[in-house]
């Protein structure tokens, strides 16, 4: 049925029953799974959100971010090892999360992209947006959501 699964991680206990889930489907159906694990790039200016920081620094702290996330997904592909799954850790830099999994998703011929909601609703969610509800809504690929 599947043959390649997306999963969407941002290292968060929610987002682990997704990755649990999303493998164990893979080992019913013996598909391949791409973790995902999408970066934002760092604030360069006051009016993006940031503090003025050297060039040096926010590179350090891009590869710091960018280091924590291969090591998230590196620990995806161990699970999926350890479960007989074959996983490959993909990491994106993008500050567009929804459209970073949807063209990743894309980009690997995924059949399915599997990914947590936090199920935020109202005021909050307004506020905190949800890059979930922005796949759901923009994706052509059938999306799995866990909550």
């Amino acid at each position: 049925m599947y043959k390649r699964i997306l999963i969407a991680t941002d290292g968060s206990e929610l987002s682990e029953k997704a990755v649990e889930h999303g493998l164990a489907l893979a080992g019913l159906t013996g598909a391949t799974v791409i973790a995902l694990k999408v970066v934002p790039r760092y604030p360069r200016s006051y009016f993006e959100g940031g503090i003025p920081v050297e060039s040096g620094d926010v590179k350090r702290i891009e590869k710091q971010w960018s280091d924590s996330a291969q090591a998230m997904v590196d620990g995806v592909a161990a699970q999926g090892g350890a479960q007989g799954v074959t996983v490959k850790g993909v990491v994106a830099k993008s500050d567009l999360i929804a459209e970073a999994v949807i063209s990743a998703a894309k980009k690997h011929k995924a059949d399915l992209i599997v990914m947590a909601s936090h199920g935020r609703k109202g005021l909050k969610r307004l506020l905190l947006g949800s890059e979930t509800q922005h796949v759901l809504t923009h994706s052509h690929i059938p999306v799995l959501v866990l909550r």
